[in-house]
């Protein structure tokens, strides 16, 4: 698929949090400032987490969860950058440790290794964020480039400021 010249392409990863249903406002927002949308999710939220008929309509993409053979076209081009929104603790400790056992971690593991950015909306829960491994794994990113925010915001989940992250130096 050829995308218009100019625009952007925005990878979103979608992980199994309670707040993966808002991932529309997310999508809506990033189009409205001019990216073009592709959606990759991780295996557990593709299981009622969020609405991927819904995240398929907003973007006119289908959403991603599993690894395509060699023979099948790319459905995404290349990210210009990536939010991940909502990061779950799995999956910031196993992209922390280079796990890529998923698409959605693979992606990010492959985007952090070409310098694309990445802004990352966290969603753990307060017993998960105090593991050591967790806090490792965010430094850990952190020290890598990518840019981190806890999602948290009054009234809810903070989902535009992962675009703010990417507008930033």
């Amino acid at each position: 698929m050829t995308e218009p010249a100019g625009k952007p392409f925005l990878y979103v990863v979608v992980c199994a949090a309670g707040v993966a249903s808002g991932v529309g406002v997310l999508i809506a927002e990033a189009r409205e400032r001019g990216w073009e949308v592709g959606v990759i999710a991780t295996p557990a939220a593709m299981n009622g987490f969020f609405d991927a008929a819904d995240a398929e309509s907003r973007t006119g993409r289908p959403v991603r969860s599993a690894w395509r053979s060699p023979a099948d076209p790319r459905p995404f081009p290349p990210p210009d950058a990536v939010v991940v929104a909502p990061a779950t603790f799995n999956t910031v400790n196993k992209w922390a440790a280079g796990i890529a056992d998923t698409l959605a971690v693979g992606t990010l593991c492959e985007a952090l290794g070409l310098g694309v950015p990445i802004a990352v909306l966290t969603s753990v829960g307060e017993a998960l964020a105090v593991h050591p491994a967790y806090g490792e794994s965010l430094a850990r990113l952190r020290t890598l480039g990518v840019r981190v925010d806890e999602g948290r915001a009054p009234g809810g989940f903070a989902w535009t400021r992962g675009l703010e992250l990417l507008d930033r130096p």
